[in-house]
């Protein structure tokens, strides 16, 4: 492992497999880099601490140079050599040597490059002082030796010299005039040494190189003279009576093998083979401390301020000795070998894994720590399980062992040896009664775990488990109700259900009977057991399936097919059994299982060797998986955003995740799918529009045209393309209202961005409305009218009229498409065709016609003339299609992408009537079975592709032919753009893309010979999503970009800058919180953000994240707390964790762990002295933000989720109570209380306790409304609650008067609430998408619709004169009028 420190020494950089990791070494918060595709090799910084450089292990070697500040990839590109290990920095950055063989096996020195055996080895020079300004890393010279070297290093005092060292030589290295030449140093009598390690250091007389052998020897080397200063010779002897090893010089004993050294002003730092690190003087006279790791220490680094000593060992360990208080920190543990099994253990919080490294592990899934290990030199350990009630755990091994463990007193308690064979399967019952063991040879045992020792009870007869299976976690499944066992054998086509207390045997399923179509037998891979009731089995299959069999009969209740190109490996499924975890090869895949048809699935792809298991954690918030590492996923869906009502069978939402990994550092993050659309999309309808027949081309080229026919159109499967529009779920079905501001842009859309640089018009859709924004002011339009998302948007080319549909609502039979008026911003005309949702929209080059095309569950293209809005004619496709493009150098021809070819219609008109002529090209051999997803039109006759495994086909469409295919992303390209000689590529890899396309006119002229090389991209950045929408001036040098985080950017190509545009939260926002002066407000979401804007502008200033972690409430702090210019917020988590910001700093200013749940809500007290914190389990905790103590937890309300928190002055002796502050906490079961302390004394006392009865739940609701209360701006002894008693209504209740003194009925109940500080004004928000102004003293009420979703969050500013809502990730701000 290499390790580097930053330039503060504050934080180390180290690679976890293809991710690169910064941690900081006292907090243990980290910071990832994402991009690379494979194990990261090499590491290096430059001495500014600006610019890393990083490179990955397998060819072809790809380098990337990222600024280290920020985060952002600069630059990637291909290095000459096929593998890499090493890398050095100049310390000014300008320069980049590496090491490594070359492309002809030959290894080679450079950028990013590692030598390896004595052959020839190659030194490159990389130019990087122009990545930084947008420019390229440029190859300044290479050089050829023939001598071994396994280590470079570029000089710091001077960047045009370098030195090299390996076996028998020390190289001195210079660059001049455009070359790299060096000279060997005169070793003398210790040529023959193998050197591993070099250092420069500055000294008096000039400059030193130190070297290190694996015989002990430490050369220092003059570098000017180039000759050895002095010898010295580290041995592993003690003096008499010392503790401590001494060094002697030329000894013929065997020598300290020293694999690593770093040299600072005071003090040399060696590693060695034996596992220990020494730091000696610079004269080597004694040591002066040292400390022992469990490995062979691999690398070692001396900070910048010479205080800490960073060492790495070959078990994985990272760690750092701090010299003045002479003690040795842990950071990182990580198994030496591939992990193959894991157990969670519910009751304790506790992982465990086993690894081919002979080791157990048990990790504090909380705090993500390692507590014990055990090690087993002779056997290596198979499977794992934690007993469900006892602090217990079970292995088995390679031996046929099984071991009983105590976690308390970590010995083993009981060993059986029952087993011939290699433990395959071990899994306990979850009523903590029965152990039961399965091993390679077909034996099953039962054991008896419910007292305090296990004891085996009875052994079943030989060969009864399957002697084909797998070493997998599922060999065996025991049923949720502790009644079934089962297992596959007695043969690989069989799965076995047993009764768990007897072992008999009660159903015998053949799984080779499941696929009778297929070519081959089908056999059972691994099962697992669903929730109970209703009692389910699922067995994966060799044939890619999934099935899910009646436990009871074996019956088939469904069938998931192609659930991955191989074989699933692991399966499990969450407690609540709404999600259905996968793994086959590299992939994770999480399904919605409780959908019946078609269900949906997420893809997570960071293990770079294959999935051995994948488990839930305790809680069912996140996903782990082992194999090459240990990885944490973080499921971002929220389980109440299920739709109301759902049973088993009906259509949810899948969840959107986001992955995190790491080898030991489990809050890795990095993105797995989240660049894909959230939800499903409505069940298409069975509508009968045409049926287009599809022919072949003729051989000669000459047209055909093909008959229509009217047919049922079936309904087909989401196609596996980002490209889809997919309609994020929503709760209720009604939206309109007039808005001051929207924040956020909707990246759940596609192509929903249109600008036109010469007019200045811009526009996009959030939600429901079209938004047109003035660049310059800020100002914003919402033209208002779609009664549902909106998924796309098309501008005519004469920028008259914009196009704009939504999907389909679920009161109307077609989606909406609105004609807009550029102009007058009046909606002109209103057509509908499609069901389901809207794909593609496109005008003619001379506006005279619009296609429109439906999607994958529509399936339908349509021809509309604009003049007069009718529809012309209308097609339905065999396939779904994914894009649609009019030709603009002949009107009269459209093309259209999807599975399999290239679709080219022709417009043909008969004087009113127009058909369409169609001709399809196939996709050629070279570029594979993909889908083609995105489609431009260049200079005629060029036709651009783009594939969903990265590729870009051109077309010749007069010749109806592909003669250029070049590999343009690693993902699905969803997005291109042609202009002239550049072209535009956007992928669902958050890439954006710039390339040179200016030869390919050229290339056409040779036919299907031609080659990519002439094609190069010129420019490259990395957004914060996939790219879904872009716009481009005619020259290309500037655009509008659009992600699926809810970001539009502006991309300047010549300057090489992106820069935010509009910016929105990705996900659920939860809370919104003002500033005392009303400059400022922030909001937090589920996304892990807390974002601070202007209210003036509503521009994003400030944004804090947190990874892996959703922010779930928010508070300000009050005037009284501190000066303005020390404002702070405070954060609450899923984690449990509040955090406090400051403002003004920019900076966390404290981290406290009040609470093992969630957090709902948080409040400062009135003074801002205190805070109060209440969670999930109805746990209200108080704490004091400038010590971070909690001094105080109330349990009144355990057992339902605290609601709401507010805290206001009261006098004191008011309500007869002591103290200044009065505060209220409301939860989830209908219960209020009122608090009166004087949190300096700790003294809290009850005033009030209001219960009511709860409403009745709903088919519909599925779930009670949220208890909201606040006490009365206006009248300081009233309460104002909704959600209490059986009535939708606002209850004001007197604190002097002990009741309730008014009602005001609402229509709903409520999902949010808000009161107005000025005026007597009640807001009041819905889960059916209505707004509800309450007037308190009329009792008057007046509705508001507009929202695309629950109105889960209203809140008035301290003037009154605003009001923000929120519906899902969308905030709306309108303005309150004085009535």
């Amino acid at each position: 492992m290499q390790a580097l420190w930053t330039r503060d020494g504050a934080a180390v950089v180290y690679p976890c497999h293809a991710v690169i990791v910064i941690l900081h070494v006292d907090t243990r918060e980290q910071r990832l880099f994402l991009g690379h595709t494979d194990k990261v090799s090499a590491l290096a910084l430059d001495g500014s601490g600006s610019l890393l450089a990083s490179a990955q292990a397998r060819p072809p070697s790809m380098l990337r140079l990222w600024d280290f500040q920020t985060g952002e990839c600069l630059s990637l590109f291909q290095s000459p050599v096929l593998t890499i290990s090493s890398l050095s920095f100049s310390d000014s950055g300008a320069l980049l040597c590496g090491i490594g063989k070359d492309r002809h096996g030959r290894t080679v020195l450079g950028p990013g490059q590692g030598g390896g055996a004595a052959c020839s080895r190659m030194v490159v020079a990389w130019a990087t002082d122009q990545v930084g300004r947008g420019g390229e890393a440029v190859i300044l010279a290479k050089a050829h030796t023939d001598v071994d070297i396994q280590a470079f290093e570029v000089a710091f005092f001077d960047e045009t010299r370098m030195a090299s060292c390996g076996r028998g030589s020390v190289q001195l290295w210079r660059l001049r005039g455009g070359e790299l030449r060096f000279c060997p140093v005169d070793l003398g009598e210790h040529h023959a040494l193998e050197f591993t390690d070099l250092a420069f250091r500055q000294a008096q007389d000039g400059h030193t190189l130190y070297v290190c052998s694996r015989s002990g020897h430490i050369l220092e080397i003059d570098h000017q003279h180039m000759a050895v200063r002095h010898a010295r010779r580290l041995l592993p002897m003690q003096t008499p009576g010392g503790p401590l090893p001494q060094k002697q010089t030329f000894s013929s004993g065997p020598g300290i093998a020293i694999s690593s050294l770093s040299v600072s002003q005071a003090m040399c730092a060696v590693g060695s083979e034996d596992g220990y690190l020494r730091l000696w003087p610079l004269d080597f006279s004694s040591v002066l401390l040292e400390a022992e790791h469990e490995g062979a220490i691999s690398s070692v680094l001396i900070s910048p301020n010479g205080l800490r000593v960073l060492s790495a060992t070959s078990f994985g360990h990272l760690g750092f000795l701090d010299v003045p208080s002479q003690e040795y920190s842990v950071l990182v543990r990580s198994h030496a070998a591939l992990v193959v099994a894991l157990a969670t253990d519910c009751s304790r919080g506790q992982l465990a894994t086993v690894s081919q490294d002979h080791t157990v592990r048990i990790w504090d899934l909380a705090t993500l720590q390692q507590l014990y290990d055990f090690m087993s030199r002779e056997e290596a350990p198979c499977a794992i399980a934690f007993h469900p009630t006892q602090p217990t755990l079970f292995c088995g091994f390679s031996s046929g062992a099984v071991r009983s463990f105590s976690l308390e007193a970590a010995e083993v308690l009981v060993e059986h040896r029952c087993h011939q064979g290699a433990i395959t399967g071990l899994v306990t019952s979850p009523d903590g009664s029965f152990l039961f063991s399965s091993c390679s040879q077909g034996t099953l045992a039962q054991y008896h775990i419910g007292g305090p020792w296990c004891r085996i009870l009875r052994m079943a007869a030989a060969n009864v488990v399957c002697l084909d299976s797998c070493l997998s976690p599922n060999a065996l499944a025991v049923s949720g109700d502790s009644r079934l066992l089962a297992f596959v054998g007695p043969s690989k086509y069989m799965v076995t259900v047993m009764s768990t207390a007897s072992l008999d045997e009660l159903l015998k399923i053949d799984v080779s009977a499941l696929d009778l179509a297929g070519s081959h037998l089908n056999s059972a891979m691994v099962v697992c057991f669903g929730p109970t009731p209703p009692g389910h089995l699922l067995v994966s299959t060799s044939s890619n399936m999934v099935a899910v069999l009646d436990a009871s009969s074996g019956r088939v209740v469904r069938e998931l097919c192609c659930v991955h190109p191989v074989a699933c490996s692991s399966l499990a499924l969450s407690g609540d059994g709404r999600f259905l975890l996968t793994a086959a090869d590299r992939a994770i895949k999480v399904w919605d299982y409780l959908a019946q048809a078609s269900p949906s699935c997420q893809v997570y792809i960071g293990h770079s060797e294959p999935v051995q298991a994948v488990a839930f954690t305790p809680d069912q918030q996140q996903l782990l998986s082992v194999g090459d590492a240990i990885f944490l996923w973080d499921i971002l869906a929220p389980t109440e955003r299920s739709p109301p009502g759902s049973v088993q069978g009906s259509p949810k939402a899948p969840p959107t995740c986001k992955a995190s990994l790491g080898a030991r550092q489990l809050e890795d993050v990095v993105s797995g799918a989240s660049g894909l659309p959230r939800q499903q999309v409505p069940v298409p309808s069975w509508a009968s529009p045409l049926q287009l027949g599809i022919c072949a081309r003729p051989s000669k080229g000459l047209d055909a045209t093909c008959s229509t026919r009217r047919a049922r159109v079936q309904p087909t499967t989401r196609p596996d393309s980002y490209k889809h529009f997919m309609a994020r779920y929503k709760a209720s079905p009604l939206a309109k209202l007039h808005l001051k501001a929207v924040v956020g842009y909707n990246g759940n859309g596609r192509a929903n961005v249109v600008w036109r640089p010469d007019t200045g018009f811009f526009a996009y859709t959030c939600g429901c409305l079209v938004v047109v924004e003035d660049l310059h002011s800020g100002a914003q339009q919402h033209w208002v009218g779609h009664p549902e998302e909106i998924s796309t948007l098309a501008l005519s080319h004469y920028a008259q009229i914009l196009a704009s549909a939504s999907i389909q609502s679920s009161t109307a039979l077609h989606c909406q498409i609105r004609l807009w008026d550029v102009q007058g911003g009046s909606c002109r005309q209103l057509i509908s065709h499609h069901s389901t949702a809207v794909q593609d929209l496109a005008f003619s080059p001379d506006d005279g016609f619009l296609v429109t095309l439906g999607d994958y569950g529509d399936r339908t293209l349509a021809l509309w003339s604009t003049a007069t809005c009718e529809l012309m004619t209308s097609v339905c496709l065999l396939e779904p299609v994914h894009g649609v493009a009019f030709d603009p150098w002949d009107g009269g021809v459209l093309a259209c992408v999807g599975r399999g070819a290239v679709t080219l219609w022709l417009l043909l008109q008969l004087g009113a009537d127009v058909s369409l002529q169609i001709h399809q090209e196939p996709i050629p051999e070279e570029v594979g079975a993909c889908e083609l997803t995105s489609l431009c039109f260049g200079p005629a006759p060029l036709l651009y592709c783009g594939s969903n495994a990265g590729q870009v086909c051109v077309w010749d469409t007069r010749a109806g032919r592909c003669f250029l295919v070049w590999e343009a992303d690693d993902g699905e390209i969803g997005v291109l753009l042609c202009s002239g000689t550049r072209l535009v590529s956007g992928s669902n890899t958050r890439r954006l893309r710039l390339w040179a396309v200016g030869a390919v006119p050229e290339l056409r002229r040779k036919g299907s010979g031609a080659r990519s090389h002439s094609v190069f991209m010129e420019h490259e950045l990395t957004l914060d999503g996939a790219v879904v929408s872009a716009v481009f001036h005619d020259s290309m040098d500037m655009g509008v970009v659009g992600t699926t985080a809810g970001t539009l950017w502006y991309v300047s190509w010549a300057e090489g800058t992106n820069t935010r545009l509009i910016s929105g939260h990705r996900s659920q926002v939860n809370e919104v919180v003002f500033s005392p002066s009303e400059s400022h407000c922030a909001t937090c979401s589920d996304d892990g953000s807390v974002r601070v804007w202007s209210l003036a502008s509503m521009e994003l200033l400030i944004q804090f994240q947190v990874l892996s972690q959703s922010c779930l409430c928010l508070a300000w702090s009050p005037p009284s707390c501190r000066r303005p210019e020390q404002q702070q917020v405070v954060a609450g988590y899923s984690d449990g964790t509040l955090r406090v910001f400051s403002v003004s700093r920019t900076a966390m200013e404290l981290k406290m762990h009040p609470h093992q749940a969630a957090l709902t809500t948080v409040a400062f007290s009135a003074d801002g002295q205190t805070i109060l914190s209440g969670d999930k389990d109805g746990l209200v905790a108080v704490s004091r933000p400038r010590t971070g103590m909690t001094f105080r937890v109330l349990s009144d309300h355990r057992g339902a989720g605290i609601c709401t928190i507010q805290s206001t002055r009261k006098e004191y002796g008011d309500f007869r109570a002591e103290g200044m502050d009065l505060w209220l906490a409301a939860s989830g079961d209908q219960r209020v209380s009122v608090w009166a302390s004087d949190w300096l004394r700790n003294h809290c006392e009850l005033v009030d306790w209001l219960s009511f009865p709860a409403p009745v739940v709903t088919e519909a609701s599925g779930c009670l409304p949220p208890t909201l209360a606040a006490f009365c701006p206006w009248d300081g002894a009233l309460l104002v609650c909704v959600g209490l008693g059986v009535h939708p209504e606002v209850v004001f209740y007197s604190l002097y008067q002990k009741q309730v003194v008014k009602k005001i009925p609402l229509p709903f109940f409520a999902m949010s609430m808000s009161l107005s500080p000025r005026a007597c004004l009640v807001a009041v928000g819905f889960a059916e998408r209505v707004l509800t102004l309450v007037d308190c003293v009329s009792g008057a009420v007046q509705d508001f619709a507009g929202h695309d979703d629950s109105v889960k969050l209203c809140r008035f500013a301290p003037s009154s004169r605003l009001l923000f809502t929120v519906a899902h990730n969308e905030i709306l701000v309108w303005e309150v009028m004085s009535h």
